[in-house]
């Protein structure tokens, strides 16, 4: 093996966010930006000699490219062994999966999830720990702490690409790299959780479903699992086939982006369930005939079904859900004597929680959901659970949530992204929210709402102690209505503002209004307390799901 050491400097910016480091393409194309990044994280790992890293992405543009480059690395800072799925692809929750099954040291997941792929898209890159969870925010800083001082990094000179096109074993220098099928080894685990008999005689009975995986890197789990061990037709799968552009797709499963699979969910001869995943395969919507489901909602029906299903039989230890998701999971876990944690956003705040057994479901109402059986959101694993829930009660979608409805209480929901704002102004907007908060509680703001309290979300770990500051500004009302404020951590231009707000409704006779009128009085204070249209310049939220 020759090793070749690369005099660089550092990149300004190159601090991991809630998910990992995500640029334009065109950035992480910047000679040696790539390489800094991967060497800031091997050098914060001194224990990685002779270990086992898993490597796989989302197959967007830059995908193959950044797989030669990392294995090649890899070789050079003293790994033994990497697993690569095959064509460089391997979902999040497959990269978690495997780093678990295979007691892996770590993974590289190459993904920006939701964002939009292609030449003039985005890339990303994060590193997910023994665990097989996102690296914690402990080892993020020191990342960013190390790419800010790095001079050079370590690279092998193959002359030659590795083939990840095919399974087997070729060597790098001193390093096995073994291509393994990205399918298998999370396809075991859904089989160990579900029951999938029932879910194969759902299929037999001629019930159907749409699942859209958006051309991107769930299609191929979504066509083996579904299409090919529960016999759905074939055609249940759309958009089946990963494209480095995701097929002109933003591929982010919500009402705004999943136009074709809601087209296809509406009207009487549309199918009984439908469901549809992101990017890297860890975001997931549900919907029924006609009936579109909220992230928080679907949380919450699964956490009062759970033991329906195998792999839960047993019951529920805790519900995690962050901050900003709808408190409709937080009454089911009192009806169940269980705790509901409240975190900040991002998955890595739930990995203590799981490994401490301290929560078995976690959600978050960016369309993520998940469990203990691995440590990230899992778009296809819920789409599953949802299956399983099917097929076990005989119900469809809708009359499962108008049922939870009618036991819990419907908590209308919506969040309202305003994009690519100015930093500047976005930031002004945060700072003169924050100094207002002393004078908000006891605010009378019409329509029967009143601010209860006001304050800045803070979270102090049960697990380990640690604190996390600044994670949002919350406004709750005398009637359990919220509003959250909070600048997102995902983009790559400018600033998203994200406003979410919830309004709870015990009554089953309005459980049929319009969530946007249901929400209206709350949206007018959102803006009125925030100046949202005189910050940002803007007329309207970007998106509204």
């Amino acid at each position: 093996m020759t090793i070749q050491t690369i005099p660089t400097r550092p990149f300004p910016g190159q601090r991991p966010g809630t998910s990992g480091l995500r640029k334009k393409v065109t950035v992480f194309q910047q000679a040696h930006y790539l390489e800094n990044f991967v060497q800031a994280v091997f050098d914060t790992l001194p224990e990685r000699e002779g270990q086992t890293l898993v490597l796989g992405g989302d197959g967007r543009f830059h995908n193959r490219a950044a797989v030669q480059t990392i294995l090649r690395m890899a070789a050079a800072n003293g790994f033994a062994r990497v697993l690569v799925g095959r064509g460089g692809l391997l979902s999040t929750p497959a990269v978690s999966a495997v780093i678990r099954r295979r007691g892996a040291f770590g993974g590289l997941i190459l993904s920006a999830s939701h964002n939009p792929g292609g030449p003039d898209g985005d890339f990303g890159i994060k590193y997910n720990a023994t665990n097989g969870g996102p690296a914690p925010e402990k080892l993020t800083e020191a990342i960013y702490a190390r790419s800010l001082e790095i001079e050079q990094y370590r690279i092998e000179s193959a002359s030659e690409n590795i083939d990840f096109d095919t399974l087997g074993t070729h060597t790098l220098g001193g390093m096995r790299v073994e291509v393994i099928d990205p399918v298998a080894d999370y396809a075991e685990l859904m089989q160990q959780l579900f029951d999938f008999d029932a879910m194969r005689a759902w299929f037999a009975a001629g019930h159907r479903m749409c699942f859209d995986a958006m051309s991107a890197v769930s299609g191929p789990y979504a066509r083996a699992i579904l299409e090919g061990q529960l016999g759905a037709p074939a055609g249940t799968v759309i958009n089946g086939e990963p494209l480095e552009d995701f097929g002109g797709h933003h591929p982010d499963p919500n009402p705004a982006h999943a136009t074709e699979l809601i087209a296809a969910m509406s009207g009487p001869g549309a199918p009984d369930f439908g469901g549809a995943s992101d990017g890297d395969a860890d975001r997931n919507m549900i919907l029924g005939r006609d009936f579109v489901l909220t992230p928080s909602d679907s949380l919450a029906v699964l956490a009062e079904h759970a033991t329906r299903v195998p792999g839960y039989r047993a019951g529920l230890v805790g519900i995690a859900r962050s901050m900003p998701t709808s408190r409709a999971a937080d009454r089911v876990a009192a009806a169940l004597g269980i705790p509901c944690h409240e975190t900040p956003t991002g998955w890595k705040f739930f990995g203590n929680l799981l490994d401490a057994g301290q929560a078995t479901l976690c959600g978050e109402e960016s369309y993520g959901t998940g469990s203990n059986h691995v440590r990230e959101k899992d778009g296809l694993w819920a789409v599953l659970f949802w299956l399983n829930l099917l097929a076990a009660t005989g119900r469809s979608v809708e009359e499962l949530v108008r049922a939870h409805w009618a036991r819990f209480g419907r908590h209308y929901y919506s969040r309202h992204d305003w994009e690519g704002i100015p930093s500047e102004r976005a930031d002004a907007l945060m700072a003169g929210l924050r100094a207002s908060l002393p004078t908000l509680a006891g605010r009378d703001c019409g329509a029967g709402l009143s601010i209860e309290a006001a304050d800045d979300f803070a979270y102090t770990d049960p697990v380990d102690g640690s604190v996390s500051t600044r994670q949002g500004v919350r406004l709750l009302f005398a009637d359990g209505s919220r509003i959250v404020f909070r600048l997102s951590g995902t983009g790559t231009e400018g600033a998203t503002l994200r406003v979410y707000l919830e309004r709870y409704e015990a009554d089953p006779a309005r459980h049929d209004q319009p969530v946007q009128q249901a929400l209206g009085a709350l949206i007018r204070i959102a803006d009125e307390i925030a100046g949202i249209r005189r910050h940002s310049g803007m007329d309207a939220p970007t998106v509204v799901t």
